[in-house]
């Protein structure tokens, strides 16, 4: 792994990846890799967590491996599982070739080509890598225990196999919408970083990044209507990724500016809730600079 130099070594890093970050993130970042913590990264949806595990795989040159958390993920699906029907096909071979021998027969059903690795314990074997742990507060409270104990050691145990300890622990980031509190414990284990929506000026350097066919001027004009909709206590306001889709939707209109007209027809791809949707549409004049 090309663990950067510095943070703002890895400001530039991030940048050639197509992902610009502020200085607090790129120092959690760098603190991770140096420091071999965990960053926990908090905030609102769309605003860049996930995008930033990514870009710090490319940036770094090593493998992505992502949890994607939900209600009833249990340590079994994390970790691993074995592939039964393999499991059964060779039984079934061996028995044709009658082999009868009862103890050999189980101790290869539980070999380690059988065995279904699943992202923790891919991470555990693949490191160095980036170890994304996606929204973990869509996950129960079971789990969280569970990755407690594994942050703790970098190892787990496979009762027909042994232990598996990581040479090298993965860079991981563990993202939270804060869809409910996650528990302290595991945020101690942590380098903590609240990630904020960017201010007007960095979500169009950010547009014109991922965008570069886009016009200054409407770049401009997304992210400074992006940042009036955020102001307005919306129920899901806007976060970056809605601001790209925005961007890309005016484009393939071939608009040039952003109008009340073209907002109001392309608004749905940055307002997504019906009761936002009423809201915002007679601001709209307000909303593009018009008012």
């Amino acid at each position: 792994m090309a663990a950067p130099e510095s943070p703002e070594a890895l400001v530039t890093a991030l940048s050639r990846a197509g992902y610009l970050a502020d200085t607090g993130l790129a120092i959690a970042g760098f603190l991770a890799a140096r420091l071999h913590r965990p960053v926990f990264l908090e905030g609102d949806a769309g605003v860049g967590k996930t995008a930033f595990a990514v870009a710090l795989a490319a940036a770094t040159g090593v493998e992505l491996i992502r949890l994607q958390c939900y209600e009833g993920l249990d340590a079994a699906q994390a970790l691993y599982d074995w592939d039964f029907p393999r499991q059964i096909l060779h039984l079934r071979t061996a028995e044709a070739a009658g082999v009868t021998d009862a103890s050999s027969l189980e101790t290869s059903l539980y070999d380690r080509r059988f065995l279904l690795a699943r992202p923790l314990l891919r991470a555990l074997e693949a490191a160095p890598c980036v170890l994304l742990i996606d929204e973990i507060d869509r996950a129960d409270d079971e789990f969280e225990a569970y990755l407690l104990e594994l942050l703790a050691d970098w190892a787990v145990s496979i009762p027909e196999l042994g232990r598996v300890a990581a040479t090298t622990p993965p860079t991981t980031v563990i993202t939270s919408n804060r869809t409910r509190e996650v528990h302290d414990a595991l945020k101690r284990r942590c380098l903590y970083h609240w990630v904020d929506h960017p201010d007007p000026d960095r979500e169009a350097a950010i547009l014109r990044t991922r965008l570069p066919d886009v016009s200054r001027r409407l770049t401009t004009q997304v992210a400074e209507a992006v940042a009036r909709l955020r102001r307005l206590d919306l129920v899901k306001p806007p976060g970056v990724a809605e601001a790209i889709d925005w961007a890309s939707a005016l484009q393939a209109l071939g608009a040039d500016q952003l109008t009340a007209p073209l907002a109001d027809a392309t608004l749905g791809a940055a307002v997504k809730v019906r009761e936002d949707l009423d809201r915002v549409r007679p601001r709209l004049a307000a909303l593009v600079g018009e008012a």
